[in-house]
C-alpha cells in the first residue's frame, strides 16, 4: 500500500473498487466535478492556443460584443508574468486530483480532502464570478463564449464539492 494510501486509510484494492463503482451521491458529485473539470479544459484550452500564438483567432458567436481575441489577449490576461489561460487549466486539473483522492467514505475517513477541494472550488468560483460579472463587462467590455463556459464549469465544481465539504466539517466539528 502506499504511503498516500495509508495517510488517507484506503488499500489500493478498496479505492479503486470505490473510485469506479461507488454509486452514492458523493461519488455521482465527484464524477460530476471530472466531467465539469475537463469541459473546463477543453474551453480554457482553446484560449491557451491563442494566448500562446498556436492560433490567431477562435470563432465567436455571431452576437455582438463577444470578442475573444480582445478579452484574452488583453492587459489584464497577461498581467501576471504570464498568460492566464495555461493556470487556469491547472486550477481544473487539480480539481480533477482532489475528486479522484479517497474513497467513497472520505468525509469521514478523510475529511480534510473534501475541505480542500469545497475551498478550493469556491475560490475558484469566487474568481469566475469577479472575472464574468466585473472584468467581462466593465474592463475589457467585451465577452468570451470560451469563459463564460469556463466559469460556468467553476460554479458547477463548487455546487458540486460542497455538501461533502460541509459533510466533512461536521464531523470534524464532532470529534474537537
Amino acid at each position: 500500500m502506499s504511503l498516500v494510501n495509508r495517510l488517507l486509510g484506503y488499500s489500493t484494492d478498496e479505492l479503486r473498487h470505490d473510485i469506479r463503482r461507488d454509486a452514492g451521491a458523493a461519488a455521482r458529485r465527484r464524477r460530476g466535478v471530472v466531467v465539469a473539470s475537463l469541459l473546463g479544459i477543453a474551453a480554457i484550452g482553446a484560449t491557451t492556443l491563442l494566448q500562446m500564438g498556436l492560433v490567431r483567432r477562435l470563432p465567436d458567436p455571431p452576437v455582438r460584443g463577444f470578442k475573444t481575441k480582445h478579452v484574452n489577449l488583453s492587459d489584464e490576461a497577461f498581467s501576471y508574468g504570464r498568460p492566464d489561460s495555461p493556470v487556469v487549466v491547472f486550477a481544473h486539473a487539480f480539481n480533477m486530483v482532489l475528486a479522484a483522492t479517497g474513497g467513497c467514505d472520505r468525509a469521514r475517513r478523510a475529511p480534510l480532502v473534501p475541505l480542500l477541494a469545497g475551498t478550493i472550488a469556491g475560490a475558484q468560483a469566487a474568481m469566475a464570478a469577479k472575472y464574468l460579472f466585473h472584468d467581462m463587462p466593465y474592463v475589457d467590455e467585451a465577452w468570451c463564449p470560451y469563459c463564460i463556459t469556463d466559469a460556468l464549469t467553476h460554479f458547477t465544481t463548487f455546487g458540486l464539492t460542497l455538501p461533502e465539504a460541509i459533510e466533512a466539517s461536521r464531523i470534524l466539528r464532532g470529534r474537537f
